[in-house]
């Protein structure tokens, strides 16, 4: 059996904007478990990637350790990419995003990448509003270890050996709200067309944007009781919104009726298109995203969507007052002042 992807593409295939198909947003195949949902992810991301028509040298991916933290190897093989320590993800994104502003920075995690090892590291990432995509592939168990119970896990939970989690969850997505993350969404594997959209408004978004992607792990955690299974969560998702993404140079049209859709401008001028499903809820409103998600928890729902979105943020190169040019790009006689200017800041201490 062969593992080596096929070079030939048939001539004919269509094109974006840039000129590329849509297999040159794919990696290498994939050696996930057959059905595991991070590979829908994966296919997710490069169709999104595709559809916007970003050069993939544009784009750097970055991940930690576990199942999700492998799969960047499986999309957008032309991009720029770096496989971090466990948990220390947010740490490497920070430091490539201040060295180089210009590029697309798309950070994947997991439950136990981000919830547990990696939860100092992710807190800082929002506070800091770094201007990058954060995918949580959230399964609720640790796969790579043969699938104990991850800090995600809900209270009650079954998992395969038949214990039910006697702790309670941590929520990434609650989390991202209370920290002040500028985007927050939630979204499942197998809901492409709620999760392509999302991650295109992600993107286009100036500032952090977290996307917690319930994932079931079809080899440890898809068993009746698992709050993680495919089972439960397609039978226990409630929308916040169906979702569209409008890019900027396209002609936005409104057919729904007055009264029952939202309309978002993102700072690059590409709108991300809201039909409201959620009662009292208001996707600007930080406050009214909190009540919709413990509603929703309260009546032992999945509350998918986009959750709350702050169109007009200032990241942390906005927040550091840099300068245009990213700092990796900047020569000797930019960032030498001379020695008059310095003699002129040393007399200004004495």
């Amino acid at each position: 059996m062969s593992y080596q992807r096929p070079v030939f593409r048939h001539p004919s295939l269509s094109k974006n904007e840039v000129g590329f198909t849509r297999a040159d947003y794919e990696g290498a195949i994939s050696t996930l478990c057959a059905g595991c949902g991070h590979d829908s992810i994966s296919g997710s991301i490069a169709q999104a990637c595709y559809e916007m028509s970003i050069e993939p040298h544009r784009l750097a991916k970055l991940s930690g350790i576990g199942c999700s933290s492998k799969t960047p190897t499986y999309f957008l093989g032309k991009s720029h990419g770096f496989n971090s320590v466990h948990g220390r993800m947010p740490s490497v994104a920070t430091g490539a995003l201040l060295a180089n502003k210009d590029l697309i920075y798309l950070g994947v995690s997991g439950d136990g990448d981000t919830a547990s090892i990696g939860m100092g590291q992710f807190v800082h990432a929002v506070r800091r509003n770094l201007n990058m995509v954060y995918i949580v592939m959230n399964n609720g168990c640790y796969g790579l270890t043969k699938g104990q119970d991850s800090a995600t896990a809900d209270a009650g939970s079954i998992n395969k050996s038949g214990s039910a989690n006697p702790f309670q969850a941590i929520d990434l997505v609650g989390l991202g709200l209370e920290l002040g993350a500028t985007f927050v969404a939630r979204s499942f594997s197998g809901d492409k067309t709620q999760l392509v959209p999302l991650i295109k408004a992600a993107i286009s978004h100036p500032g952090f944007a977290l996307i917690d992607v319930l994932s079931p792990c079809v080899t440890f955690n898809n068993n009746p009781g698992s709050t993680k299974s495919y089972d439960f969560v397609r039978a226990h998702m409630e929308a916040t919104a169906t979702v569209d993404f409008v890019p900027e140079k396209k002609e936005i049209t409104v057919d729904y009726d007055e009264g029952t859709s939202r309309r978002l401008k993102l700072h690059d001028g590409s709108y991300i298109q809201l039909q409201k499903l959620a009662d009292n809820w208001d996707p600007m409103d930080r406050d009214s995203a909190l009540v919709a998600l413990n509603e929703a928890r309260a009546k032992n729902e999945i509350l998918t969507g986009l959750l709350y979105v702050q169109p007009e943020s200032r990241n942390l190169h906005g927040l550091l007052n840099t300068v245009d040019t990213p700092l990796n790009e900047l020569k000797e006689e930019d960032l030498c002042p001379g020695a008059a200017t310095l003699d002129s800041i040393n007399q200004g201490f004495r």
